[in-house]
């Protein structure tokens, strides 16, 4: 049994290490077309005068209502399972 957490904490090391070799480097993102798209047609498009709130509720809408009914989803469930019950006298 303390073999297999051992083994395991070396799988999951040598992944983290693995992504972290692979990572891009901070601060040098690549520059796409579709970047290009946003920067020019947002305002038009969406009336926003900022990009990314243009992006979350325009263009992807129906993606940021899903996440956060995923979200109160989850924080219902874990009110209901904490919540307390009374004592009935």
């Amino acid at each position: 049994m303390k073999a297999l957490r051992h083994l395991t904490m070396a799988a999951f090391f040598c992944f983290l290490l693995a992504g972290a070799m692979y990572m891009h480097g901070v601060g040098t993102p690549e520059r796409t077309q579709m970047d290009d798209y946003f920067i020019k047609s947002s305002q038009e498009e969406t009336g926003a005068n900022n990009v990314v709130t243009g992006i979350l509720f325009d263009y992807r809408g129906f993606d940021t209502l899903g996440e956060a009914s995923v979200l109160f989803a989850a924080a219902s469930g874990v009110i209901l399972l904490f919540r307390r019950k009374r004592n009935e006298q």
